[in-house]
């Protein structure tokens, strides 16, 4: 079990998916990418669990891609090189797609170093929390890259505009208290995995069905006008009328008002 990239584990309907590669500081190679994907994909898929808490073994939570693997990459016949990245960034996209799609909420619990992609990753989730050790740093252009785990996407609608950019061309690192303070994590807990993981629980004591579409549009909400909010919300509401969990919540209420 400890030899797997990535470890699953459930309790009291909150799955931990966990970075499993702290020799290498969690970073994220090719199987590493495919085995999270299929853990996200899991847990997405099974109604027992209603929460996500994302996080890293050992002391870092992620240190961005394998530079392993981005050397293997360049040793690639030249003219394969392009072909060859365009193909993994559609893996590396459909990885933050499965983080930020996710019909449950998720949380990422931030134990320590969170670098590129690992930054990335944390964005991609609903909420941050950060422990003591956490720090963040959009490292990339350090490497001659540009943010691709939809950094560019998530950062500003986080921080604003103005702060991404300095982040991201600083490539500088923050720690956990900048972090809290300019609105890139949301909470702090000194043992920072069970701190998510309860706060995990709290966020899922509604309606799965309800909470699956507000966090549908939700998602979208910043790019679209309210005209579209409201017509989605519309079709939403709709869907939710027709659910046990409303027609259950409105005969107790109506019980408990006749006594």
């Amino acid at each position: 079990m400890n030899g797997e990239a990535v470890l699953t584990s459930v309790a009291d309907g909150v799955a931990t998916v966990t970075l499993n590669r702290p020799d290498k500081r969690n970073a994220v190679d090719d199987a590493t990418r495919g085995a999270l994907i299929d853990a996200l994909e899991g847990v997405g898929a099974d109604e027992a669990v209603r929460a996500v808490v994302l996080t890293g073994a050992g002391p870092a939570f992620c240190a961005g891609g394998d530079i392993a693997g981005m050397r293997a990459r360049l040793d690639a016949p030249q003219g394969r090189v392009g072909f060859n990245g365009w193909r993994r960034q559609k893996r590396t996209h459909r990885l933050i797609a499965t983080v930020h799609g996710l019909d449950k909420p998720v949380v990422a619990a931030v134990n320590g170093p969170a670098s590129g992609l690992g930054c990335d990753l944390a964005l991609a989730c609903d909420f941050v929390m950060v422990g003591p050790h956490a720090t963040f740093a959009m490292a990339y252009l350090r490497r001659g890259l540009i943010p691709d785990g939809g950094g560019l996407y998530f950062l500003p609608r986080r921080v604003g505009l103005a702060r991404a950019k300095e982040l991201i061309y600083s490539a500088r690192t923050i720690d956990a208290a900048e972090a809290l303070a300019i609105g890139l994590a949301d909470r702090h807990a000194d043992d920072v995995v069970p701190a998510a993981q309860g706060w995990a629980a709290e966020l899922s004591r509604g309606s799965p069905i309800a909470l699956a579409l507000a966090k549908s549009i939700l998602n979208r909400a910043l790019d679209l006008t309210a005209e579209e909010v409201f017509a989605l919300g519309s079709e939403a509401q709709a869907i939710c009328y027709a659910t046990d969990e409303h027609r259950d919540a409105v005969r107790a209420f109506l019980d408990k008002s006749a006594r």
